[in-house]
């Protein structure tokens, strides 16, 4: 007589859904194909092809990271569809501070009961994200591990992977006297939401009330997604003239600029160069935020800067403006360490 025994499905994983999971990912896996890949889902590894992708001499440059508490906003609003973008740009504008071209990414989406539509959703949003920016979604896992994650939960980590000619890193050059261009941001992006989430919880609001500072509700405007710098920043190295490039996320202008200084040079920011989004302002009036704790902790509204020849400068502004950047001259590279401030922001 045979036992009817526990399968994994009654240990709460359904092999059958991540199978699905799969098929249903792959159109839009394939919207993200390049030149360089060989291999897509479904194999044990994804096969990419440096030489078939343009390179002759390449290093590889490699990123990973996630979007922090901001995913709780986006499970307990249900609205999942651009956290994708946040976790692909979060990668990928890191890769070309190092003057590298994202060519390949990989996600890893863990949850305890797959949601066929909500991780379709998710995924949705970071093959979007490696599409605005260039890159092939060639593979991933996808973990169920029920007794993990409360129900609903997930959560999500990205790997990207990119190249540059040797002797093409970033930064490279940077030199007293050279201008900083900052990009503008798209809000919050995905930093500081841990503090986000305590000065919403101060203000009484919730998520579906009317945002204060915006025609969407707080938790739609609070999602907004990160801005991906990729193709605008490599047109503008490749025009020359680019020294360097900060990714402005956790640790604000005060801290990211600084890794992309030499020693023995700092730089000096005019705080009244660029306008601060109402978020931010919102944010810090609600929270009683310092002004140095704003800018240590959110972009404030700059989210990439680059280093910058003087002499190049006001066509590298030209450049990125015509890219759809809104570009600031925010200030200069000084000697000293660090950075200083003039003006105010708030």
């Amino acid at each position: 007589m045979t036992k009817n025994g526990l399968t994994y499905a009654d240990a709460g994983v359904d092999i059958d859904a991540g199978n699905t999971l799969v098929e249903r990912i792959k159109p839009a896996a394939k919207r993200t194909a390049r030149p360089g890949v060989m291999s897509g889902l479904g194999g044990f590894g994804a096969l990419f092809d440096l030489r078939a992708a343009g390179y002759q001499d390449p290093i590889l440059v490699a990123a990973t990271d996630g979007v922090g508490t901001k995913l709780r906003i986006a499970i307990d609003t249900g609205n999942v569809d651009t956290i994708g973008i946040d976790l692909v740009a979060m990668c990928v504008n890191d890769l070309v501070c190092q003057g590298a071209e994202p060519l390949l990414f990989l996600d890893y989406f863990a949850t305890g009961k797959l949601d066929l539509d909500s991780a379709t959703r998710i995924i949705e949003g970071i093959a979007k994200g490696c599409e605005l920016s260039g890159c092939a979604l060639i593979g991933g896992e996808t973990a169920e591990m029920p007794g993990m994650y409360e129900a609903g939960d997930f959560d999500l980590a990205g790997f990207a992977v990119g190249a540059m000619e040797r002797g093409a890193d970033l930064p490279a050059g940077v030199t007293e006297g050279d201008v900083l261009l900052g990009l503008a941001s798209d809000g919050v992006h995905s930093n500081g939401y841990s503090l986000v989430r305590r000065v919403v919880a101060l203000s009484g609001l919730g998520w579906d009330a009317k945002a204060p500072f915006a025609e969407t509700s707080l938790g739609e405007a609070l999602l907004a997604p990160t801005r991906l710098y990729v193709k605008q920043a490599l047109a503008a190295v490749r025009a020359g003239g680019v020294h360097g490039l900060a990714h402005i996320t956790g640790g604000g202008l005060t801290e990211n600029l600084p890794r992309v200084l030499p020693e023995g040079l700092g730089a000096t920011i005019d705080l009244g160069a660029w306008t601060l989004p109402p978020v931010f302002r919102w944010l810090a009036e609600t929270g009683g935020l310092a002004e140095a704790e704003m800018l240590k902790t959110f972009n404030a509204g700059i989210g990439m800067v680059l280093v910058v020849d003087a002499a190049r400068a006001d066509a590298l502004a030209d450049l990125l403006t015509g890219a759809g950047e809104t570009v600031c001259r925010l200030g200069h590279v000084t000697k000293g360490q660090g950075v200083s401030y003039t003006g105010a922001l708030l």
